[in-house]
């Protein structure tokens, strides 16, 4: 691994809950070097994204889950950079109930390494918010991808939403504390679009 660094884009845009319509910022994560990348949830703004990845090579588009404004980018983005889009199996009806026009490339599994830039993302299938949520655990960084399950936003605990017809979040929290212990967690939407943070509260990932 050599210059390897994560880069979060700001995007803005609206979420579609099952109670009506919210105007929500999102975190988009570019990670990579100065010659490839990989994009996790590519959110309200295909051009944007665009112009923060450059001229590198964009490896892949991964959602962490399916909600509309987690993925309403990706087939844009992947339909200008040629970049595969990547979702967990248990994901697809929901992908199918957001973006009927555009199926995804491939799906991910539990402890499935997604490779960009030398270093190596782990699958951490956590499901909860939805039922193919996952987590991307990027030790070399010390980092968790964690989507949804984290959330800086008042209008929430803090560990995940609660107001969507594919969300059941009982089990979300507890999945991804016991696997992302010592490690800082990315959350992918808050009221300030701030990296979030926590303390470990589990054993750490095996």
């Amino acid at each position: 691994m050599t210059g390897v660094r994560i880069e979060r884009l700001v995007t803005s845009g609206v979420f579609t809950p099952d109670d009506g319509i919210r105007d929500v910022d999102n975190n988009v994560w570019i990670v990579g070097d100065d010659h490839e990348a990989l994009v996790v949830d590519a959110a309200h703004d295909a051009d944007a994204i665009v112009a923060a990845v450059g001229d590198r090579r964009l490896t892949a588009v991964v959602c962490t889950h399916t909600h509309d404004d987690h993925v309403n980018a990706a087939p844009a983005l992947a339909a200008a950079t040629g970049a595969p889009i990547l979702l967990h199996l248990d994901d697809r009806l929901l992908w199918k109930h957001t973006r009927s026009d555009r199926a995804p490339h491939g799906y991910l599994s539990d402890n499935q390494r997604v490779e960009v830039a030398g270093t190596r993302l782990r699958v951490l299938h956590t499901p909860g918010h939805t039922p193919g949520a996952i987590r991307l655990h990027l030790p070399d960084l010390g980092t968790v991808f964690t989507g949804d399950t984290l959330v800086v936003d008042r209008r929430t605990t803090g560990s995940g939403r609660r107001d969507t017809a594919y969300g059941t979040v009982s089990s979300a929290w507890e999945m991804t504390g016991t696997r992302t212990d010592r490690a800082s967690r990315s959350a992918g939407l808050g009221e300030t679009g701030r990296r979030c943070l926590l303390e470990s509260v589990a054993q750490e990932i095996p």
